[in-house]
């Protein structure tokens, strides 16, 4: 039991969230770089003369630049064992970076400094903040022209209701950028392009309260600028509380230069110390315990096609308690049945390595051959539970999809339902029409461009499309009559979805409000489900 707990207590498991361009892959890289678990970081740009990032793997995230669906890196650093949860930036794959932030004990927020919070941050923020769970901080790019950092503290608490304790404070930014005053150590890291994120820096001791020194390092204008702000932080800025740290209420800052691999080694170093082992984790019968000995774990993820060659589908699974072991029967709660876990590994983006154990707080991947879905409980009798928290959210943008070969109609139905079971797309079909013709829905329209790009790379199909005016769907819970005898607005369309399921999608709100007073007894209930 005490190297299980050992084992458990120096797991770190967080996700990194972002605006698109903040610099989230670029903070990923370098944690990895610190960790000994790549050579060399990688560019994510989307230029084929460059190396591209770890963590984006899928083809056309090297094509566009941007991170698409989320990726799962584990890596070892001074004792800890730490797994890294990267996710999409961008609004049109928020449902997956959703679901990711389940599976994550706390969370780095990238902010760049130029252009302070922007409205994605925004909307993962809230669903970070309902879990209560540690939130740190990056400010980043303090290399180019940024805002002026009280502001950005300011703009922190007020937009998120937090309190905020920078750990260090940049001086200047920009063209006269000279580092960061780091306020515990009471010492300066100064910046320099000339080494370019090549190498580690060497802290200058230097207390503000030594102008002499102080002056030489920074200059005397600079100086009196830095001290009258940590003046200004010591006296008027939050007290560090590590309570409030632990349940989410004060966030730490930090502020440094991702790209040029500034202020990331003391922002991982205290990063580490500050947040938690894995937490205790909800059920719908109640808690369980990480050190609970028995093994727990559920689905918050499901990829396809990682592997060329192999064409597998693997299903990620977050352990929430106790020590999963290769080649043990364990209970698929959903199906009542004991299985095995099949081909069970660890990530590092697509790279894998077969793993014989894994302890709470780890990721594992495990082979999928159909009888996964996300939000799946596995666990070890006698614990039976089934955890809380993954969200499905309704589709915002629908259009059909028919396939354009009938001689690849097996392929065109594996592609779509395999897509869909992942999460990326919703399926839904016209009533007594075949799988040769479905309605997709989605939350953002890249995902359509996305689909196009995988049903063509990894399954060989292509497919005519037509965008439809609908956004808004919803279950019929009450019909008073057979749903093909409703009475509804032109463009109002029945579909069914995978299980069977009869659902409504509108072209607006009025319309959903036309359909009910027109059916008298008809009740609609909201698709989205948490």
């Amino acid at each position: 039991m005490a190297d299980l707990r050992n084992e458990i207590n120096r797991r770190r498991t967080f996700a990194i969230i972002s605006h698109p361009d903040a610099g989230k892959t670029t903070l990923t890289e370098k944690f990895l770089l610190y960790g000994g678990a790549i050579q060399t970081a990688g560019s994510v740009k989307g230029k084929q003369t460059d190396k591209h990032a770890v963590s984006d793997w899928m083809e056309l995230e090297k094509q566009r630049g941007i991170s698409v669906t989320s990726s799962v890196m584990q890596f070892e650093y001074e004792g800890y064992c730490i797994n890294i949860l990267d996710t999409p930036g961008h609004q049109d794959f928020s449902e997956d970076t959703y679901r990711t932030l389940m599976a994550a004990d706390s969370v780095v927020m990238v902010i760049d400094a130029a252009k302070g919070i922007e409205p994605q941050t925004r909307k993962l923020f809230k669903v970070v903040a309902a879990r209560n769970i540690p939130i740190f901080t990056f400010i980043n790019k303090l290399d180019r022209e940024a805002r002026d950092p009280f502001d950005l503290m300011d703009e922190l608490e007020t937009e998120f209701g937090i309190g905020t304790y920078p750990m260090n404070w940049p001086i200047s930014c920009g063209q006269t950028f000279k580092g960061v005053y780091d306020r515990e150590k009471k010492c300066i890291l100064t910046f320099s392009t000339s080494h370019g994120g090549r190498e580690r820096l060497s802290a200058i001791e230097c207390d503000i309260a030594d102008r002499e020194k102080l002056d030489g390092v920074i200059g005397t204008d600079l100086a009196d600028e830095l001290c009258e702000q940590v003046d200004l932080l010591d006296g008027a800025g939050n007290d560090f509380d590590m309570d409030a740290v632990r349940s989410g209420k004060l966030s730490p800052v930090f502020f440094g230069s991702a790209l040029n691999n500034f202020g990331i080694e003391p922002f991982l170093e205290s990063f580490l110390k500050m947040t938690t082992s894995p937490l205790v984790r909800q059920t719908i019968s109640g808690e369980v315990d990480p050190f609970d000995e028995h093994f727990s774990a559920f689905v918050f993820k499901i990829q396809a096609n990682m592997n060329k060659a192999h064409r597998d589908r693997i299903a990620f699974m977050r352990i929430c308690s106790g020590r999963f072991q290769r080649g043990k029967e364990y209970l698929h709660v959903r199906q009542g049945k004991m299985i095995k876990l099949s081909q069970p590994q660890q990530m590092m983006a697509q790279e894998r390595e077969m793993v014989e154990e894994a302890y709470a707080g780890d990721i594992i991947g495990v082979f999928d051959p159909g009888i996964f879905s996300i939000g799946d409980t596995i666990c070890e009798p006698p614990l039976k539970v089934q955890f809380k928290g993954i969200p499905t959210f309704a589709p915002e943008h629908f259009a059909v999809i028919e396939q354009i070969d009938s001689m690849k109609r097996k392929q065109f139905q594996k592609g779509m339902e395999q897509i869909a079971e992942e999460g990326a797309i919703q399926i839904f079909f016209l009533p007594d029409s075949g799988m040769e013709r479905v309605i997709v829905g989605v939350v953002g329209m890249l995902q359509f461009d996305v689909l196009k790009f995988r049903m063509q790379s990894e399954y060989g199909v292509g497919y005519s499309r037509m965008d439809l005016p609908h956004d808004q769907i919803r279950y019929i819970e009450k019909c008073p009559c057979d749903p093909k005898n409703l009475t509804l607005s032109g463009d109002t369309r029945r579909v069914v979805d995978v299980r069977g399921n009869s659902l409504l999608i509108f072209p607006g709100s009025w319309a959903i409000n036309w359909a009910l007073e027109n059916n008298q007894g008809l009740e609609l209930s909201e698709f989205n489900r948490w």
